[in-house]
């Protein structure tokens, strides 16, 4: 046994053991502590995925609620157009250029001054 060291008596024997069975149990303590810490930061459904997630929540809560604002819109007119008889009328002249059989168009071009 070269190299290692011998206790004198069995009272330094058992310190010696306890000692070693310490160690090795504060590791294995600290390396569990690492291991799960570090899943509640970087795995599957840590921190920085919950924050990345909740990020993609609001922009897709943003884009419904401009999504609905836009679909009302829609709705208003098309409820315009199937009961407004002057929304009709409005709508053909500015969409369309249409006009009565009685009535002119003038249409002027702008020459950028």
């Amino acid at each position: 046994m070269k190299g290692k060291i011998q206790p004198r008596n069995l009272r330094q024997q058992v310190s010696v053991e306890r000692k070693r069975r310490n160690v090795i149990l504060f590791t294995i303590i600290i390396l569990a502590f690492i291991y799960t810490g570090s899943n509640l930061v970087f795995g599957k459904m840590g921190f920085i995925k919950y924050y990345q997630l909740n990020k993609a929540r609001n922009r897709l809560e943003t884009e419904i609620m401009t999504i609905e604002k836009e679909n009302r819109t829609l709705k208003t007119q098309v409820t315009a157009l199937k009961q407004d008889p002057f929304y009709i009328e409005k709508h053909a002249r500015e969409e369309y250029g249409l006009a009565r059989p009685d009535e002119y168009i003038f249409q002027f071009k702008d020459d950028g001054r």
